[in-house]
């Protein structure tokens, strides 16, 4: 079955979640108690069709939104948008910020002050720079570990070669899935979720 036949017209600038069943990954959404672990952005092709900018291994680049969704597990994915909406202008202005970024090598340590992006990352600097707009929040790993403290270590402490980075700052897509800047328009599987998370307006901390 084609992913995309379920999905409502989506619009120029909505934000797209999905879920990568690979470990790294697995481990992420289980970090940050969430069933995203992945985030792009939708723009038209000018052809009737739809892309997704987004950050992946091994660069920023568009994919197609057929492509974006068979990555994600059982082609699970949720569309948010900015609840004040989007002008052409700021779609234009987005699209500008993505092309900046295009080929921007991939970060595997999820640093947000690095030179190089990740998917997070990549999307809440598209949206700041663009629009001013903050989408999710930027916190430390200890803060963010301090949310999930049933969170197993024993990955993080391997993929971090024995030190887990405590203060390195970063954004997570969990965070973005909760932004109360954003409204959700879409989920593909409304009753599969995981049960701490809401994909709403509730987020105590801001974004």
């Amino acid at each position: 079955m084609n992913p995309t036949r379920s999905i409502p017209s989506p619009q120029e600038g909505d934000i797209i979640f999905s879920r990568i069943p690979n470990l790294l990954y697995r481990k992420v959404a289980e970090a940050t108690g969430s069933p995203t672990s992945h985030v792009g952005i939708l723009f038209s092709d000018g052809k009737g069709g739809w892309l997704v900018a987004e950050s992946k291994v091994p660069v920023a680049r568009y994919s197609t939104l057929q492509n974006f969704l068979s990555r994600s597990a059982g082609g699970w994915h949720v569309i948010r948008r900015l609840r004040t909406g989007l002008t052409q202008q700021q779609v234009q202005a987005l699209r500008r910020e993505c092309g900046l970024r295009m080929g921007t090598p991939y970060h595997s340590g999820f640093d947000f002050s690095a030179r190089r992006t990740f998917c997070s990352k990549f999307v809440h600097e598209v949206f700041k720079s663009a629009l001013g707009v903050e989408v999710g929040q930027v916190e430390t790993f200890a803060h963010l570990l301090e949310k999930q403290p049933a969170t197993a270590l024993a990955f993080w402490k391997i993929w971090f070669f024995g030190h887990i980075p405590w203060q390195r700052r970063t954004v997570t897509p969990a965070s973005q899935l909760t932004c109360p800047t954003l409204k959700t328009v879409w989920v593909s599987h409304p009753h599969d979720q995981t049960p701490s998370v809401t994909i709403g307006p509730s987020y105590p901390q801001g974004c």
